[in-house]
């Protein structure tokens, strides 16, 4: 194996790799669940302004991307703290969408001084909304990081490999 690619399958087995991985699956979800909905109730016709579509396409993905994220993601069990967790997820989450809304506009303005195909117009909402996605996915990875918090020596005590750990790795776990 390549050493590169070695030291990336290396690093995917730290719990910072399996930090970053879980949430950028996440957030491959909620852009899929994102753009999924924009895709019908724009497509459709359901909504047929780009901007609340896009809106409100964003706003169905930030319900499961918040408790993916602070469930799977961060591993936090019992009741969302108000002030610490859900205020800054939703303020993170209302100016991503306030950037989606920058990005909708533009494709707004693109399919009103054009007559493209309604098909290509979507495209291009989606393609929006996808862009908007990338653009704010290190910014949210950076703050959400400091949003879910939890002891940093737990959390990496708790993945420790049992050689990392100091123990034998051939011997069985009692536990």
């Amino acid at each position: 194996m390549h050493p590169r690619v070695q030291q990336a399958v290396d690093w995917s087995k730290t719990h910072e790799g399996k930090k970053v991985i879980r949430f950028t699956s996440v957030s491959v979800i909620s852009t899929v669940v994102s753009n999924a909905v924009i895709f019908i109730v724009y497509g459709l016709k359901l909504i047929p302004n780009e901007i609340y579509a896009t809106v409100f396409g964003n706003l169905v993905a930030t319900l499961p991307s918040y408790n993916l994220n602070r469930k799977w993601t961060w591993g936090k069990k019992g009741r969302s703290h108000f002030r610490r967790e859900i205020v800054p997820f939703w303020s993170m989450s209302i100016l991503g969408i306030s950037f989606s809304i920058i990005l909708a506009t533009v494709a707004q303005h693109l399919i009103h001084s054009h007559h493209w195909p309604h098909l290509l117009n979507t495209i291009l909402v989606s393609f929006a909304n996808l862009l908007s996605f990338l653009i704010f996915w290190f910014l949210k990875m950076w703050v959400f990081n400091k949003i879910f918090k939890v002891d940093e020596l737990a959390e990496v005590d708790q993945h420790l490999s049992r050689e990392e750990a100091g123990l034998d790795p051939y011997e069985a776990e009692t536990n």
